[in-house]
């Protein structure tokens, strides 16, 4: 039936689309937009050597720390040297992305938009054609210069969200509603975006709490990603979100008990448990 996708007003639109599980039969592709789970990634990775030419150019959208460099581990490390020594660490095969657009899954192919967002690319010649294809498609897009920047920003965003909606069993607009669940997603976002300092990123806005809040208004309708998944009891995003910021944070001897209380509560949701090198935290 192609992919449909229910508009916030409630209109339904359907594009046909061409789905494989093979990835030989995408060989010869100079794009791709990565959008798995982080604990997907590393798979996606290895299917995407089969995918992209030599000097293709994978795009990641992904939620929290880490896609970037496990999909340059695959995909820099496999070009020919002649590619290596024409991509330079400032044209990698990977480029950074983030994007705030809410949509909740209601089906196989079966999309319903949950507020207006903006995808944030990193300055990339070679991002060119993909940036065209967005904006023709009518996403909102901006350009930025830092592209650590992006992703921390993402990160302060989704650590103070997702955990607390999946927690609560709630859409994003309701922490707004709950005076409780509102100070706690303040100060997620208070406590995320003091490591990010501690890391010497520039945020992408100089207020946290008014970010989050600004996009848990924007996307108030929207279910998040983490809600999503604990619904259907698959695994979640909690390690590269919450977990990443408390590993972070322990560089620097700080401590996040917030974010660690929320990794915690999550992994026990789904029965699931932390590695032995982080018990006892």
């Amino acid at each position: 039936n192609g992919v449909r996708l229910v508009d916030i007003n409630g209109s339904e639109t359907q594009y046909q689309v061409r789905a494989t599980n093979d990835p030989r039969e995408c060989a010869g592709a100079k794009h791709a937009i990565v959008l798995v789970k982080a604990w997907q990634t590393e798979r996606v990775a290895t299917q995407l050597k089969a995918c992209l030419t030599e000097d293709g150019l994978a795009l990641t959208l992904q939620n929290g720390l880490g896609n970037k460099e496990t999909l340059e581990q695959a995909l820099d490390h496999s070009a020919s040297e002649k590619t290596r020594k024409k991509v330079s660490s400032a044209t990698s095969r990977v480029a950074l992305g983030s994007c705030t657009t809410g949509a909740t899954l209601l089906g196989p192919g079966h999309v319903k938009a949950g507020g207006e967002g903006v995808i944030s690319l990193e300055k990339n010649k070679a991002l060119g054609p993909m940036e065209e294809a967005l904006r023709s498609a009518g996403f909102n897009i901006q350009l930025v210069d830092d592209a650590k920047s992006l992703i921390w920003g993402k990160l302060v965003v989704n650590s103070a969200i997702n955990p607390l909606t999946a927690l609560l069993r709630i859409k994003n607009g309701e922490l707004l509603e709950r005076p409780t669940a509102c100070e706690m997603m303040k100060s997620l976002a208070i406590e995320t975006a003091n490591i990010a300092r501690a890391e010497n990123i520039q945020l992408p806005f100089d207020d946290p709490v008014k970010a989050v809040v600004g996009v848990a208004r924007k996307t108030a309708e929207n279910t998040s990603s983490m809600l999503q998944d604990v619904l259907r009891g698959a695994p979640t995003e909690i390690d590269a979100i919450c977990g990443a910021v408390v590993n972070t944070a322990k560089k620097h001897g700080m401590e996040t008990p917030l974010n660690l209380i929320c990794w915690l509560l999550i992994k026990a949701l789904l029965g699931g448990d932390l590695l032995p090198n982080h018990r006892g935290n």
